[in-house]
């Protein structure tokens, strides 16, 4: 069964693509990540993969990132690689967001905020993740290793407006840092940031002094440190002549306090309209140096987020040089292709990021996150064996989609084409019940079952508040298809799998709340919470094909 479904889903996907119009080719159409020939293609990560920090676990001899997920559950995404290139979901490091209320089911009111930049760090046999929620604080929590189990999140300090912390465990003086954005500047100019760096207790919870300002920058933030040959350097960000910089900051003394000077190391450029910044330095298992950065979503094209871009660096006169020097400028751009860091070990590249799921495992896959913490009594994977029920109930105010709990989504890959296909059971849908697949960032594009009051069943489509009534429904299964070529989506359905409708508008995927365009199921029912009257909806099956990823 699950051989024939994947055939089936494959045979759509590329029949679809087959029939798409041609557009022009870009670089952002071309087949991205490990090209199979010991070169990859930028992004290497070309999905929503904010705000990354790596490090390399000497034990399993494996990279591990973490990435931001926002007002998402499960938080913070971890993933893992061999070679920095091929990478695969691995865990997550809180399994909600617990730390305020406003991230519950009961409120659903975190959008833009919750899981924001955080550090992954080791130490004395400890794996640390520190993270600052802006609207919150400063937390942390710690595991064995870093795909867990971590401990519930611990308060550092509760405290607003500052974020993106680092810290860094000097091994040899015995004493931990914590490095971040503050604030603004006092008495500096206008949208001056200063980073700030403290002492850390031993076991990452405490804050052992008020800090000391190490530098202060136009709109500073995202500072990584590093020792390198016995000299300290500072990773951050700041704002130049309206575009987000990678910046070195490179300590003239021995101390980890400075002072420090200044080197912008690498910015947007041959070809890349977005800004390249924010990310971790770090060293491939042959010593080599690279930069794992992200591109922002302020260029062409941002539907997809903050992807991960991975850049060779040099060594020259003891400050790093990131990318290539295009222009001759003495600055980094970010590279299109180059040849691979060295792996460590065999099995790199038979390393995919998961997509479809076949709802046969008892959990879910790890690609999945709710949209806030989700209501636990409402889905299920062991209710009915190999599918998913997602049980509705009622908005927690008014406000439809955005107000409702146990919307399931995943990040779109690539920006080329791709297609999200859904098997569905509405059997158990019941009155004032709706249902069905869903994109979203800062607007929802729905396409769904609505069941009315006197039972029937009718398809409709929501394009972000306009409305579209489709045909009555008389079968328990209905297909639904999302299929998308650059930002241009449109939707369609079908009653026996093989023969699709279009139906609903041509709608345009966005970037917004700090997250890319993400596809998914939803459901609730607006007239009742009883889950014996609101209705289930059942998901055999979710298939996410995408192009422009190089085979192997």
């Amino acid at each position: 069964m699950v051989a024939r479904r994947s055939l089936l889903a494959v045979w759509l996907a590329l029949a679809l693509l087959s029939a798409a119009p041609a557009a022009e080719p870009g670089p952002w159409d071309l087949p991205w990540g490990d090209q199979g020939d010991g070169t990859y293609r930028n992004p290497v990560l070309n999905a929503d993969f904010a705000d990354s920090d790596i490090e390399w676990d000497a034990a399993s001899r494996t990279w591990f990132m973490i990435t931001s997920t926002n007002h998402l559950a499960p938080a913070m995404t971890v993933l893992a690689s061999r070679d920095l290139v091929n990478w695969r979901y691995a865990a997550h490091v809180w399994p909600g967001l617990s730390w305020k209320p406003d991230y519950d089911w009961r409120a659903m009111d975190g959008y833009r905020w919750g899981t924001w930049a955080g550090d992954l760090s080791h130490h004395d046999g400890r794996w640390f993740c520190h993270m600052i929620d802006k609207t919150y604080g400063l937390i942390v929590s710690t595991a064995p290793q870093p795909t867990g189990p971590w401990s519930e999140p611990v308060t550092v300090l509760q405290r607003m407006d500052w974020t993106d912390p680092a810290v860094y465990w000097d091994e040899t003086a015995k004493q931990g840092y914590l490095l971040c954005h503050w604030g603004d500047t006092p008495g500096g100019p206008k949208g001056w940031h200063d980073l700030r760096l403290f002492k850390l207790s031993a076991d990452g919870t405490k804050l052992l002094d008020d800090g000391v300002v190490v530098y202060s920058g136009p709109r500073s933030e995202a500072a990584k440190i590093h020792r390198i040959d016995g000299r300290w350097y500072i990773m951050a960000i700041d704002w130049v002549d309206g575009d987000r910089k990678q910046i070195a900051l490179r300590s003239t003394t021995g101390s980890i306090y400075g002072p420090y000077e200044r080197r912008v190391v690498l910015q947007r450029g041959n070809g890349f309209t977005h800004s390249a910044c924010q990310g971790s330095l770090v060293q491939d298992a042959a010593g080599a140096w690279w930069f794992m950065h992200q591109l922002v979503q302020n260029g062409t094209p941002n539907f997809q987020g903050r992807p991960q871009a991975l850049e060779p660096v040099q060594w020259i006169d003891g400050w790093p040089q990131i990318g290539a020097d295009i222009d001759a400028d003495g600055v980094g751009e970010p590279v299109w292709v180059h040849a691979k860091p060295a792996a460590a070990g065999e099995d790199a590249r038979d390393i995919r990021l998961a997509t479809s799921d076949e709802f046969d495992s008892p959990t879910l896959g790890l690609q999945w996150l709710w949209n806030h913490n989700p209501r636990d009594d409402r889905w299920s994977l062991t209710v009915r064996p190999g599918w998913l029920v997602l049980t509705a109930g009622k908005p927690v105010r008014e406000g439809g989609f955005w107000r409702a709990a146990n919307t399931l989504s995943q990040p779109i890959l690539g920006t080329a084409r791709g297609d999200a296909i859904v098997k569905l059971d509405l059997a158990a849908m019941r009155t004032g019940q709706v249902g069905g697949l869903c994109h979203f960032s800062d607007v929802c594009q729905l396409l769904g079952v609505r069941i009315a009051a006197d039972g029937a069943r009718t398809l409709f489509a929501n394009h972000n508040g306009r409305e579209a009534a489709g045909p009555a429904l008389a079968h328990d299964t209905i297909w639904l298809r999302s299929s998308w070529q650059r930002d241009a989506a449109t939707f369609a359905y079908s009653l026996d799998g093989a023969t699709w409708q279009p139906f609903g508008e041509k709608f345009k995927l966005t970037a917004g709340n700090w997250r890319g365009d993400r596809v998914g199921l939803f459901t609730w029912n607006d007239a009742t919470d009883d889950a014996a009257q609101a209705g289930a909806l059942a998901a055999d099956w979710f298939h996410l094909t995408f192009s422009a990823i190089s085979p192997r």
